[in-house]
């Protein structure tokens, strides 16, 4: 059974469970907010400890914080840093709108384990909230968080990305296939143009949230309740990013505009919107592969996908094309995830966004999932896929489209005709135009060369 101790705030006594590094007013927002049993990610609880690492430093360093205090207050950050004690924070995402439960749970877990560790008295809101207010910790929160994890795992995981779809075009470039559009056959191309296509997508996305993560770098926190920074020493900005900088490894400085931090989140909305982008990105090579796999005898089957796993529970010998869908159900939750944080986004009133934690759960939530995807796809589908080299082949020799590489030579009227008797009679395109042009078998072979015409040009 659990026991409690009594614990009080400024609002009075409440129980708590008697194991709880967390106190008073962590404790109201379990009571307050029994609303979905989400959490706060890992990744936004370890960048709280970061800021209230840094923060310790910062005002050590400028006299206002007793050192044996902050040294108490940083060493129990880096437990939590270290990913120890992550189940003391048992507060729901849908709170009080501007994070404040959750930075007091910060406050108060790590208030706790300095005072037992150091034998110091250390309080939760004196102590390791000096200088900060929630106004300002928790979009900093939401900052370095999302850009931890973009920089250390998403980034990486798109260059991984990027390097095996063109590992991969080196090995099977070569191979010339029916191009498709609007789902019709069209004109051919080479696995290698295909795989570029995706490559570049995969390149541009990297690009564009690399680009949006510069605004992501500047922080808000000094401006504490409203922007004007009261109860913040004027130096004290520029000292935490410097701390937070090297202990992160990432080069993060203070916002030009305070205000513009505490009352919106146009940075973070941005930088939503590359990963939307990336989703849909996702979303089109999933669906490419899916359909290259379809089959293998009443698809396509121009690929063969690593089978990973039984594809049905009734129909034996069944495999499906499991990664790819999971990329695009991955890809349906990031764009909605966008769409809550553009919600999110449009909450800021006055000197403060009342939709923070939300945005943080759903940004850091899309995040985690395109990186963790982006090395499945990489590894479990592009990596291992094997190019069906009798299907394409069969594909491509009957494809009537290949006569408009004749419209220069005999007019489109002419080539459409000879299109639509090939269709009409299942024959290869070649065997019907020689039949109905003056144009001799070999001309014919050379003006219909399948990888020629992937060449483009006359």
């Amino acid at each position: 059974m659990t026991t409690y101790r009594t614990a009080s705030d400024s609002m009075g006594t409440l129980e708590v469970p008697e194991t709880a590094l967390y106190q008073a007013q962590t404790q109201r927002a379990v009571n307050n907010f029994p609303v979905s049993g989400l959490t706060m990610p890992t990744s936004f609880v370890r960048a709280l400890a970061y800021i209230k690492q840094a923060a310790a430093e910062a005002n050590a360093e400028l006299g206002h914080l007793d050192k044996d205090k902050a040294k108490a207050i940083t060493t129990a950050c880096q437990a939590l840093i270290d990913g120890e004690h992550l189940d003391q924070f048992p507060v729901d995402v849908f709170q009080t709108g501007s994070g404040t439960s959750s930075n007091m749970n910060a406050n108060e877990v790590i208030a706790t384990l300095a005072s037992q560790q150091s034998g110091l008295s250390i309080h939760p809101n004196d102590d390791v909230n000096m200088g900060q207010s929630s106004n300002d910790v928790i979009p900093t929160a939401i900052h370095v968080s999302s850009a931890t994890s973009a920089v250390y795992e998403l980034l990486p995981a798109l260059k991984h990305l990027s390097q095996t779809i063109e590992k991969k075009s080196k090995e099977v470039g070569h191979h010339v296939k029916t191009g498709r559009t609007h789902l019709m056959d069209a004109m051919p191309v080479t696995f290698a143009q295909t795989l570029s296509s995706w490559q570049q997508q995969v390149d541009s996305a990297y690009e564009g949230i690399l680009a949006s993560l510069d605004k992501v770098y500047q922080l808000g926190q000094g401006g504490t309740a409203v922007g004007t920074g009261v109860n913040a020493d004027k130096q004290f900005s520029a000292t935490f990013n410097s701390y937070l900088s090297s202990n992160i490894g990432i080069r993060f400085s203070p916002s030009p505009n305070f205000f513009y931090n505490i009352g919106s989140q146009d940075a973070i909305v941005a930088l939503s919107g590359q990963l939307k982008t990336l989703a849909v990105a996702n979303m089109k090579i999933a669906n490419d592969l899916r359909w290259m796999n379809s089959g293998p005898l009443a698809g396509l089957s121009e690929i063969e996908l690593q089978a990973l796993q039984p594809g049905s529970s009734i129909m034996p010998g069944k495999v499906n094309p499991v990664i790819p869908e999971a990329a695009a159900m991955v890809s349906a939750q990031v764009i909605g995830n966008d769409a809550t944080i553009t919600v999110g986004g449009q909450s800021g009133n006055f000197e403060l966004n009342v939709m923070l934690p939300v945005i943080a759960y759903n940004i850091l939530q899309s995040i985690e999932l395109l990186a963790n995807i982006s090395r499945l796809v990489a590894d479990k589908a592009i990596a291992t896929f094997k190019v069906n080299e009798q299907s394409i082949q069969q594909a491509l020799s009957r494809n009537p489209i290949l006569v408009t590489a004749l419209n220069p030579v005999i007019g489109y009227e002419k080539a459409a005709a000879i299109a639509k008797l090939a269709y009409k009679e299942g024959r290869p395109i070649i065997e019907v135009a020689a039949e109905n042009t003056d144009l001799s078998e070999d001309e014919l072979k050379a003006l219909l060369d399948p990888q020629k015409l992937t060449e483009g040009g006359l």
